[in-house]
């Protein structure tokens, strides 16, 4: 297909940024951090990530890794590395707690990947780029109260990924973005459909915030995007564009050719770094 490409975007940005950069003053080489059983579709690619998942498995006894790791030391050298660096990404990211909680779409199983993944960015070498993938918002039916749950979570989220980065949150920005939005109008089963305008929340110590970025295109029949969908007015790709130029030093070449390729018409957003 015309335009298909093989890799997310985030992955994208992270190979062609370069060595030293403002993403990874450390030792490190692995810039991209992975939180879930499956690794988010934008930053899967060629360049290395860490993957880490909350444990769904029965803790197993204290002297289990030792005795793994004497074993391939001895038979497998590289195997070993790998199996170090694991045991030592599960001991920072789940502190003393490494048994899952819940789930991507569970509140609390929210909190308890963001508490994890912001314990590996906040390490000196570890990576200074996350995806995180929660679940449950595609709401055809029952949407407030699945909501009430879910922005539980997120809020949640936020306050775990504040507490466990400490001095580093002030040179964080989150952002929480949907992959479409949904009708204007509230469905036969309380929810609503796929559709098109939605909301991106940016957060952290980085984000000028405080304030609403929108041209809001009302919700009268007439303004909707075919009748039924609010219309988009902001591409989300400018917002992406904003950050990664302001806060990670990255140049507007690379993410016009290789990030999104295709969008010079999308211009960086100004003024959401502080």
């Amino acid at each position: 297909m015309p335009g298909r490409v093989e890799s997310g975007w985030l992955n994208r940005m992270l190979e062609g940024l370069p060595k030293g950069d403002k993403v990874s003053p450390g030792a490190s080489e692995i810039r991209g951090l992975s939180v879930g059983a499956n690794a988010p579709l934008v930053i899967r690619g060629k360049a290395p990530v860490l993957g880490w998942s909350p444990s769904t498995l029965q803790p197993v006894s204290d002297d289990l890794p030792p005795r793994l790791m004497d074993l391939y030391n001895h038979t497998d050298p590289l195997f070993a590395k790998i199996l170090a660096e694991g045991i030592s990404t599960g001991k920072i990211a789940a502190g003393l707690d490494v048994k899952a909680k819940g789930g991507p779409g569970d509140p609390t199983g929210m909190e308890q990947m963001a508490r994890g993944a912001a314990r590996l960015l906040a390490q000196d070498d570890g990576p200074r780029v996350a995806a995180l993938a929660f679940e449950g918002w595609d709401t055809h039916a029952g949407e407030v109260d699945r909501l009430n749950k879910l922005l539980v979570g997120l809020d949640n989220s936020f306050a775990a990924f504040q507490q466990e980065l400490g001095p580093a949150w002030k040179d964080t920005a989150i952002l929480v973005a949907t992959e479409f939005g949904r009708t204007a109008q509230v469905n036969g089963t309380q929810g609503t459909d796929h559709g098109t305008g939605t909301a991106a929340f940016l957060a952290g110590g980085a984000i000028k915030g405080g304030r609403v970025i929108a041209d809001w295109p009302g919700l009268k029949q007439a303004q909707l995007r075919d009748g039924r969908d609010l219309a988009a007015t902001t591409d989300l790709r400018a917002v992406v564009k904003g950050i990664a130029v302001d806060l990670l030093g990255a140049s507007p070449t690379l993410l016009t050719r290789d990030v999104f390729p295709g969008s010079d018409h999308v211009l960086p957003m100004k003024g959401l770094i502080v």
